[in-house]
């Protein structure tokens, strides 16, 4: 759903002055004034699976004189009861920071309260300005963070702020819903009709109760600072029209925490601000909407950005001698791949541009996701491919919509080499265990959008991010069942695609030796042998693993009858999808496979009583499959189980036939073989 504020304006006038804001109806919060019995746990029984239940969130913005223009003025009081100690996150809050070539959005006015009830008194515990820390997120934001006092179960805490800001364009948001159930959440909004703003709603419908309205503001003319030709000069006040809104959702339910999910941000219900333009009393409307021809433009004469591209020559040598060795593209990218990745390795910071120069991260041998991969593009120049960077943002980061060109919605960067035959190879140096051509999972977010020259509105496209690369885990296992009820296993593992490269990522961080401590682990009753690495190197390949185990018999096992359920010695038999419904998708990133053969040797003198059934279960569309099945030849037993999700994403409507589909197949995975001594 999309509102916009359409500018209307009659007076000639330059704001200078404070505005004020009228509202017909009362502030649902005053801060420092609680109700006593929101520190009693009666009205809060019906919460009592929550941690934290937000009594009210009530923010208000306006626009003020300042300077020679604007500023947004953004308050903001939030109470909240915390029911246990999974609710004490809520305490801790963090503010998000604008900031620009040394200026920075300013906080105000913070006050915070921690109200607990002891000895039947409220006790009353203030934050402290030491508590209150300034945090570097990323280039753009810094983030105020700070922790309320003295909380305890049962506590209310409470805080608010002012947020000042000289940057229009970033009009504070608002989000409705969060990881706790809210009460009441409004936010009201009041702008000068000189301004227009494109105003987006994301979240389930109905959507909040707007109630909108026309105010005004008192404002202080500047005749002077207009350039109007000849009339009077000097200040003096009027009074001018504003556009009011004031949106209100009630009892908003928490935003669960769902399995396969990308950012939170994708899914909440909330209010987003795009500033598009302003037209001054007599004189034309300007654009200030963003556009992606503008962004492109800019990116590219950016110092932190498209310039550095251009200063690659320091690397010239060295990958010219690439070109002669590989007068293939892709077997060359490949190669400038791999001499990026031996020289600058990624810190784990994400963001699109460098905060230095190429030359400083290549010195240092080590970088953001921007320091190694603008490096790798102007390198690949460098060795004659023509190589372009594709902006993106990581499944952590949100989503970006085409239809809204926002920058702040990217926080990487990658390369694309076009193939010959026309095709968009994108690389990224950050993962050594994934294949050139391979994006890291964190990048797989849908879509990205090339920065390149080009005429107009031909600047930049956008870019598939779908796959080339599936999640892949293959095993077989031998296994011997004594008599008893006792184990032993031989096992052969592969992962391979995105499976591998998490493997690969695991057994360099972690060792070999606590590697398979980890595995070990997750099958308690193993005693496991030392396992086996093969092509842990060749990252084209998938990674091997193999090792042998025991397993003791269960001391209460009866005789002449075992129960066993090979399958669930390798899967945890648990369905991810534990909820009945879902409002968003299931994004696994990459399609998945996972296949698992036993073949179980059978005590001397017993016999599989009888075969389970076979089964195959289909998604709808040929979205996936799941087959099942037991053989049972001579003293041996072979079980196979193979799953594939076709699709790296499921919608929401698509979510009943995947739980279903898991339960299904969680079900046979777990039936038990009934084995019997022969008669």
């Amino acid at each position: 759903m999309q509102l916009s504020l359409l500018i209307r304006c009659s007076a000639i006038v330059i704001f200078m002055g404070e505005s004020a804001i009228a509202h017909a109806q009362n502030e649902p919060i005053k801060f420092g004034q609680i109700d006593a019995k929101d520190l009693t746990a009666a009205p809060f029984m019906a919460d009592s699976a929550a941690g934290a239940v937000v009594l009210c969130d009530y923010g208000r913005s306006h626009l003020v004189g300042y300077r020679d223009g604007f500023r947004v003025v953004f308050e903001r009081v939030t109470r909240v009861k915390i029911l246990k100690k999974s609710g004490y996150d809520a305490a801790t809050v963090e503010i998000p920071l604008y900031h620009r070539d040394g200026d920075q959005e300013q906080i105000t006015n913070l006050r915070g309260f921690t109200y607990n009830l002891v000895g039947g008194q409220v006790q009353k515990t203030k934050l402290d300005a030491t508590g209150v820390f300034l945090e570097k997120r990323s280039p753009r934001v810094n983030v105020r963070r700070f922790t309320l006092p003295s909380v305890r179960e049962g506590a209310v805490v409470e805080y608010a702020y002012t947020l000042s800001s000289d940057y229009l364009f970033n009009f504070q948001n608002w989000v409705f819903q969060g990881p706790y159930p809210v009460r009441w959440s409004e936010y009201r909004t009041s702008i000068p009709v000189f301004y227009k703003y494109k105003i987006i709603y994301q979240g389930p419908q109905p959507g909040p109760l707007d109630q909108p309205s026309v105010g005004s503001t008192s404002l202080v003319v500047d005749r002077q600072s207009i350039s109007m030709g000849g009339g009077p000069s000097g200040s003096y006040a009027i009074t001018a029209p504003t556009e009011q809104h004031q949106w209100v959702l009630k009892n908003v339910p928490p935003l669960r925490e769902e399995a396969y999910t990308t950012a939170r941000t994708d899914y909440e219900a909330r209010l987003d601000f795009q500033l598009l333009g302003e037209q001054w009393p007599e004189q034309q409307y300007r654009d200030l909407a963003d556009s992606w021809t503008k962004i492109n433009a800019r990116l590219l004469a950016d110092e932190n950005f498209g310039q550095q591209l251009e200063r690659g020559g320091f690397l010239k040598e060295q990958m010219g001698a690439l070109a002669a060795q590989h007068p293939d593209p892709a077997a060359r990218a490949a190669a400038v791949r791999q001499a990026i990745m031996a020289t600058v390795r990624y810190n784990g910071t994400n963001q699109y541009a460098t905060e230095a120069n190429l030359r400083k991260a290549y010195d240092a041998h080590s970088g953001s996701s921007a320091d190694v991969n603008l490096l790798l593009i102007a390198a690949l120049r460098q060795a004659g491919l023509p190589a372009q960077p594709v902006l993106l943002s990581t499944r952590s980061h949100g989503r970006v919509s085409q239809a809204y060109p926002l920058l702040d919605k990217f926080n990487y960067v990658v390369a694309l080499v076009p193939d010959a035959d026309g095709k968009d190879l994108l690389v990224d140096a950050t993962d050594p265990a994934l294949p050139c051509g391979t994006l890291p999972e964190r990048c797989l977010n849908q879509t990205g959008r090339l920065i390149a020259p080009g005429p107009g509105a031909a600047d930049g496209r956008w870019v598939d991010l779908r796959p080339s690369q599936r999640h892949v885990h293959f095993r077989q296992a031998r296994l011997t069942l004594d008599a008893q009820g006792g184990l032993a296993g031989q096992v052969h593992e592969e992962y391979a695609g995105y499976a591998g490269a998490d493997a690969r990522g695991e057994l360099a961080q972690l060792g070999d030796k606590k590697y398979a401590a980890q595995l070990a682990r997750q099958h308690a009753a193993w005693a496991l042998a030392p396992i086996a690495v093969g092509a842990r190197e060749e990252v084209h390949k998938p990674l091997a693993l193999d090792y042998a185990f025991t397993r003791a018999a269960d001391d209460g096992a009866p005789a002449g009858t075992l129960y066993l359920s090979p399958l669930r010695e390798f899967l945890d038999g648990q369905n991810p999808f534990t909820q009945e419904d879902r409002n968003f998708p299931v994004d696994f990133g990459a399609p998945q496979e996972e296949t698992l053969l036993v073949a179980l040797a059978l005590p001397a003198g017993y016999e599989l009583a009888e075969t389970p059934k076979p089964a195959v279960v289909d998604l709808p569309d040929d979205g996936g499959r799941f087959v099942y099945q037991v053989t049972s030849l001579g003293g041996t037993v072979q079980l196979a189980s193979r799953l594939a999700l076709r699709k790296p994403v499921y919608s929401a409507a698509e979510y009943a036939h995947l739980r279903e589909f898991y339960r299904l197949m969680l079900e046979k995975q777990a039936e038990k073989l009934v084995i019997k001594k022969k008669a």
